[in-house]
């Protein structure tokens, strides 16, 4: 995630009618969908793995409370590989997805960051790329020969690598093509049917930043095509909802209505079916340019709705479960469905009802005719959100 600019806040008389509409529409049956089978989720960021088993099952069971049907997590190189190439340290993902498959969740890894020995010598965060691509789809494939009998068949590479909080020294999508190509080929040898998401990317517009349609050209003009089955996009939009329509546009016209789009570079590129998973979204509710709880509310009601109306989206991830800490000098300990203390916020009713409503309609106009896998699902992620995100 990134910390875009911020906009005025709404004045507080149509924030009181916005927070009564927003109570209506989270209950309300959403218009007819061009995408009965989104995919809905939660994403957890690098959290899970260091949760105690109590934290863990409470986390996970408010994915499973609020209607999520998937689990967004960093499977990192560094936590798995600290000390070298040929040591594992499993166990700690191996605890996500046993608990994910006691409530019947499917896990989608996001692989990502650089443990020390495995960096440039000029670099020393985890955020640099790998310095030989090869040593990453080499730990790529050690964890699809793990987790693919486990029920794990799709695997986003990398986030938010056209940011320079999560690609440095800086962006280069020439390089991540790299990246992806020899991380699709180890887990397709392993997992021929396994589907590769494009590493989330942020509708960015911070310093040093790539746009996400220019870092999605830039990866298929260097021979991506063919080497994911999606493109992760992380359009946050607050204070504004994900269904607005202004003048300039907003983040989520990237997907399909802005010059140019992520849909319109894919179809230039004779990609034209390749879906968008919107694999973070979100509001924060303190700290710098915050929404208030009432508006996060109304923000995620509104996004489940916007999304199964959107063409070309296929999956939607709500970030985040709960906030992290209260330090309220930064908004990335406020992105979540409940606060610190463990309360729930008004958006987690919102956001259930929302997805509720989504799934009823759904059923509905297939009869019942819809598999499991195709129902609709829900993602959040509560990991840290843009540059002061623990990863």
């Amino acid at each position: 995630m990134y910390l875009h600019g911020r906009r005025p806040r709404i004045a507080r008389t149509a924030l009181v009618l916005l927070v009564a509409g927003a109570l209506l529409a989270a209950g309300c049956t959403p218009r007819a969908s061009s995408h009965p089978s989104l995919r809905l989720g939660i994403a957890y960021g690098d959290r899970l793995v260091w949760m105690s088993d109590r934290d863990l099952a409470a986390s996970l069971d408010d994915a499973v409370a609020v209607g999520a049907r998937w689990v967004r997590a960093d499977l990192s190189w560094q936590d798995v590989q600290p000390d070298g190439p040929d040591r594992y340290r499993w166990g700690l993902f191996d605890r996500v997805v046993t608990a994910a498959e006691a409530r019947g969740l499917t896990v989608l890894p996001v692989l990502a960051y650089t443990p020390a020995w495995a960096r440039a010598g000029h670099c020393a965060d985890s955020k640099c790329g790998p310095a030989d691509p090869e040593a990453f789809a080499a730990f790529a494939g050690a964890a699809a020969a793990r987790y693919t009998r486990r029920g794990i068949g799709t695997w986003e590479i990398w986030n938010e690598p056209n940011i320079p909080a999560f690609w440095h020294p800086a962006p280069d999508a020439t390089t991540y093509a790299t990246l992806l190509r020899a991380t699709s080929r180890a887990l397709r040898r392993v997992d021929p049917s396994a589907k590769v998401v494009l590493g989330g990317l942020s509708a960015a517009g911070t310093e040093g930043a790539v746009s996400a349609p220019d870092f999605l050209a830039a990866v298929l003009a260097h021979g991506g095509k063919g080497l994911f089955d999606a493109v992760g996009y992380h359009p946050y939009t607050y204070s504004r909802l994900a269904s607005a329509r202004v003048p300039r546009g907003t983040e989520w016209d990237g997907i399909n209505r802005a010059h140019p789009s992520l849909h319109g570079v894919l179809a230039a590129h004779g990609m034209p079916d390749t879906p968008v998973w919107i694999t973070e979204f979100g509001a924060p509710t303190d700290g710098p340019g915050h929404v208030t709880e009432q508006r996060q509310a109304l923000i995620a009601a509104d996004v489940v709705r916007t999304a199964a109306d959107t063409p070309h989206v296929g999956a939607l991830i709500w970030y985040t479960d709960r906030d992290p800490g209260t330090d309220t000098s930064t908004v990335e300990n406020f992105f979540g469905l409940r606060r610190a203390d463990g309360r729930a916020k008004p958006a987690f009713d919102a956001l259930r009802r929302a997805v509720t409503a989504l799934r009823h309609r759904a059923r509905e106009a297939t009869a019942g005719s819809v598999g499991a896998d195709e129902q609709p699902l829900i993602h959040t992620y509560s990991g840290d959100r843009g540059q002061g995100r623990r990863r």
